[in-house]
């Protein structure tokens, strides 16, 4: 299982990554993608909306259940991954890269260091 050291994550298993103009481009983790199974699916908000830490944003369906996807942090919808209207498969097959879901203009200029280093999320979910 894939947890890429330079991202941050959640318990329940979003990660987040900073970028250089300072948006956090958040998608779900590796292990949760190998849980759900073959995405079909993928529900996101609209640039522009406001979202805030630890309520649902979005959702995914797989062939096996649907689940919530949940903000890490506080912020504005700057932009979402509409290659996944075509291709939800990308969370499966890419969840670091291809598979993004969306970046959030951060409310808080210390959000993403708030977040669970790699370490902490592989004792978090015992790997």
């Amino acid at each position: 299982m894939e947890i890429p050291e330079n991202l941050r994550y959640t318990a329940s298993h979003e990660w987040a990554r900073q970028e250089d103009d300072g948006t956090i481009t958040i998608g779900i983790t590796d292990h949760a993608q190998d849980a759900l199974g073959e995405v079909v699916y993928v529900e996101l908000p609209e640039p522009g909306e406001e979202v805030t830490a630890g309520e649902e944003f979005g959702v995914v369906e797989s062939v096996k259940a649907a689940s919530d996807v949940y903000s890490p942090i506080d912020g504005e919808v700057a932009a979402i991954n509409e290659a996944l209207e075509d291709e939800p498969g990308l969370v499966n097959s890419s969840p670091y890269s291809a598979g993004w879901f969306l970046r959030i203009r951060p409310s808080q200029e210390d959000a993403f260091e708030q977040l669970m280093d790699a370490e902490t999320y592989r004792e978090e979910i015992g790997a």
